[in-house]
């Protein structure tokens, strides 16, 4: 490795570490090996659980309902990657499995508003929900996953598809609402 290159990689690593030490300090629960990189967004920290060896990039966002709660909105298991701008937006409980992997731009939360005539969006109360992603996922760039969706293992999310119900393990699912696709003899 030429020694510029190292000389951008150690601030960045070092700058994760202390985040992660920072973020263990005010409660969040997280495992070991794991990757947090700038400029993300973070909050309610006791309601987050993350596993080993994940890795989130620049501008993902964990973010559970800024109220009290004594147990855990966001789980995460192992192994997973977050790419550029994700956002897990939990006021229920939302549930990753292990070794899945999220394109930039994602969106995924486990509630709703509820609206009315005669009330403002601003006082109307949240419908709320799960969200759970089994293991071996891959989710396409733009996609968004919303309320009372579980995706079962091996589901590939197609790029810029809103996931409004669940589908089973090994789905492709694809479309605005997204729809399974039928696999073909290759495998997809």
């Amino acid at each position: 490795m030429r020694p510029e290159a190292l000389l951008l990689r150690v601030p960045r690593g070092l700058a994760s570490r202390i985040r992660l030490m920072f973020y263990r300090s005010l409660g969040m629960r997280i495992g070991r090996g794991n990757r947090i990189e700038g400029a993300g967004r973070c909050r309610r920290l006791g309601q987050i659980e993350i596993g080993n060896l994940n890795a989130f990039t620049q501008g993902s966002w964990l973010w559970p309902e800024d109220t009290d709660h004594d147990g855990v909105r966001i789980r995460i298991g192992d192994r997973n990657y977050f790419n550029r701008n994700v956002m897990l937006d939990a006021c229920g409980l939302i549930e990753i499995g292990d070794d899945n992997m999220f394109g930039p731009d994602i969106y995924v939360t486990d509630s709703d508003h509820s609206f009315g005539e005669s009330i403002s969006p601003a006082q109307a109360p949240m419908k709320k929900g799960r969200v759970k992603i089994g293991n071996r996922c891959w989710i396409g760039a733009k996609a968004i996953i919303l309320k009372d969706v579980e995706l079962g293992d091996g589901c590939v999310v197609g790029a810029g598809a809103v996931v409004t119900r669940s589908f089973p393990p090994n789905s492709v699912v694809t479309g605005i609402p997204a729809r399974a696709q039928v696999k073909e003899a290759n495998g997809i």
